[in-house]
């Protein structure tokens, strides 16, 4: 059996302050004292002995007690011995991998340290690229048109929304274990479970088993995304103590970034696995008749279930298709294959990246700088104290700023989530030659590069007018965008023009900086109002709003747009000719319910037999939906005009003897 004690000690006047390096004991580690617990050394004349805790751990015989280290091994002979030091060795490597192991000397140029935390954020942002997967998540048997068998969006989409929540729980616990362990090992973590939940992901497609979608890339996912953004926030504010704004705008700005990469990507390996399904011919030549709701024809002597492709679904394929008649089941829209290939990808780049991972040792400052004076730092709200992680929650100002984060979070994720879908159904029809399938897929592109510069900029112009004034400015502007664009939906209904698309995509492309610089800009918030101990702890609890928003944005998204889009089926099937709806789908009005839920009827369908001069109801789809947001970023706007300094009852006490800080007792 193995015994081995490894301490390092350093003299301080009469008592000598040790810090446990890791202890052995049976081939496990077991540690005797968090690494900044103090040991007293009890001396006479000749022995010392190390209490931990009030207990002895060693005797030692030694005449320096500046820097030593202790070695005391038990270890068994033949086989026992040999497994023992089999396991210290892997445990040995596994230990590397925590923030003792990777503390920077004063030399370590800290610009070295972004691009790790740029890179781990750039392949989980990937997330804001989820849209992407939605048409052919939908379309899996039909592959060119949903067939009665394939998910319906309000299914798909509500994967990025569990993919969301894990993120906020992944990141509320994980916050604190981070402050533990350091980065690296987060880091490593989190490539794990990004990369693994793909491959999960992937099996699920194959198989056509939609909860293994959710397990993998929505839970083991979620949970790398949470964990892969926190791992650089904290380390980034102590490398930055003189710009954190900055600081955390670079932290971050890969995240928002990372769909501006991954958008291309996607769409290409999409195209290069995508089978065209068997093609029967023009819907003119095919006898179809209708069962169940399904439309089918006669293939080899039976009958198969096809999907018809008309003008919008040839201009939305990946590849060059005929509109007509295709047989359900005999393609491949790529997805599966897709998800295969991210996942590897992204682990081997996430794990290069965790181990480029550094931290300044305590208490290092950058060269020349000194931290503000207390006038100063009150005037911009900026606290010198600490506020321990479990003390943060008994504060107001914990939850006012989760309000904050919350509302602002939800006004964009659902927006975020569909925002392709939004794009082709309130446009594509109104400009259908200006917005196709390339042009939905740029407005994803953009929507990276507006989310990402915005974190970079908003972060870094919260360091000079103040977090606060920087969040007025997200909730006031944001309240006149989010009111805009039904406005512009209306518009472009009535008289189909490019001004009003410019106007649509104007408006959310500062929405979506204002999104992404509230996530950026939220660190330096935390770090000014609680201090910047345990500021990865605090956010990852904040996160928790995140969380919440990725329920709320995308249950508001769907749930009013289906109400919308039922109540405008109906309203469109009562104006249309009933013999025309008879020849066109093959069964009378009557049987509308069941034909709506076979995606046999949709709008734009009914819309090709509806009698002249009749509007096109699918761009106002989402009009509610951006009604409710901007009430949500007025209540968003009061909860930070509330934020105010924490009370000193909540400051950590310092402790004289050791030199650290503990909770207040309040």
């Amino acid at each position: 059996m193995g015994h081995r004690i490894e301490i390092a000690a350093v003299a301080s006047g009469h008592f000598v302050h040790l810090h446990v390096i890791r202890e052995k004991r049976y081939g496990h580690f077991v540690h005797a004292c968090a690494l900044q617990q103090s040991i007293s050394v009890w001396k006479n004349d000749r022995k010392r002995r190390l209490l931990c805790n009030g207990m002895a751990i060693a005797m030692l015989r030694v005449p320096d007690l500046t820097v030593f280290a202790l070695h005391h091994d038990r270890l068994c002979d033949g086989e026992g011995q040999g497994k023992s030091k089999d396991r210290e060795d892997n445990i040995a490597m596994f230990d590397k991998l925590k923030k003792e192991h990777i503390v920077a000397g004063d030399d370590f140029n800290r610009w070295k340290v972004p691009p790790a935390s740029i890179a781990i954020h750039l392949c989980i942002g990937s997330v804001y690229a989820w849209s992407i997967f939605n048409p052919p998540l939908i379309k899996e048997f039909g592959v060119v048109s949903a067939s009665s068998g394939d998910w319906g969006l309000q299914s798909v989409v509500w994967i990025f929304s569990v993919a969301i929540v894990f993120l906020g729980l992944a990141a509320a616990f994980g916050g604190k274990w981070l402050e533990e362990v350091g980065p690296r090992m987060v880091g490593v973590v989190a490539a794990f479970c990004w990369g693994g939940g793909f491959i999960i992901g992937g099996l699920g497609i194959m198989t056509h088993q939609l909860w293994l979608v959710y397990l993998g890339y929505g839970a083991l996912g979620g949970c790398g995304l949470g964990l892969g953004y926190v791992s650089p926030v904290s380390t980034l504010i102590r490398w930055f103590p003189d710009r954190r704004g900055m600081a955390t705008g670079m932290a971050i700005m890969g995240f928002g970034g990372g769909a501006m990469i991954a958008t291309p990507i996607k769409e290409g390996l999409l195209s290069a696995f995508y089978k065209v399904p068997e093609y029967l011919g023009p819907e003119s030549a095919v006898n179809l008749v209708t069962e169940g709701g399904k439309r089918m024809a006669e293939v080899g002597g039976q009958m198969v279930e096809v999907v018809v492709a008309g003008a919008a679904q040839v201009a939305s394929a990946p590849v060059p298709i005929e509109e007509g008649v295709y047989v359900v089941g005999t393609g491949n829209t790529g997805a599966a294959a897709t998800f295969f290939t991210l996942g590897v990808a992204y682990f081997i780049v996430m794990v290069i990246a965790a181990f480029s991972y550094r931290v300044p040792r305590e208490g290092w400052l950058p060269a020349g700088w000194t931290p503000p004076t207390a006038d100063a730092a009150s005037k911009r709200m900026i606290t010198h104290a600490n506020v321990h992680i479990d003390q943060a929650l008994k504060t107001p100002q914990f939850y006012l700023l989760w309000i904050v984060l919350c509302f602002n979070v939800t006004a964009g994720i659902g927006v975020i989530g569909v925002a392709k879908t939004m794009m082709t159904e309130i446009f594509g029809t109104t400009l259908p030659l200006v917005v196709n399938s390339a042009f939905a897929a740029t407005y994803v592109f953009m929507i990276s590069v507006f989310n990402m510069c915005g974190r970079f900029f908003w972060a870094s112009m919260s360091d000079y007018i103040g977090r606060k004034n920087t969040y007025y400015c997200f909730f006031i502007l944001g309240i006149a965008l989010y009111l805009s664009i039904p406005f512009a939906a209306e518009q472009v209904s009535i008289n189909p023009a490019v001004t009003w698309l410019v106007m649509f995509y104007a408006a959310t492309m500062i929405i979506f900086t204002m999104y992404g610089g509230g996530f950026a800009t939220i660190p330096a918030y935390l770090a000014d109002i609680f201090g910047t101990k345990y500021v990865g702890g605090i956010h990852g609890r904040l996160l928790t709003a995140w969380s919440t928003a990725g329920v709320l944005g995308p249950l508001a998204i769907t749930q009013l747009r289906q109400a919308s889009v039922t109540s405008s089926i109906k309203d469109l099937a009562s104006k249309v000719d009933p013999a025309a709806f008879q020849e066109k789908f093959g069964a009378g009005i009557a049987q509308l319910d069941q034909l709506v839920a076979a995606k046999t009827v949709t709008i734009g369908r009914l819309m090709e037999i509806a009698p002249a001069g009749t509007v096109d109801p699918t761009s106002s789809l989402y009009n509610t939906t951006m009604y409710a947001m901007a009430a949500l970023l007025a209540i968003a706007l009061v909860a930070n005009k509330l934020v105010s300094p924490i009370h000193e009852k909540h400051h950590m006490e310092t402790q004289q003897a050791g030199g650290s800080e503990a909770p207040s007792k309040a």
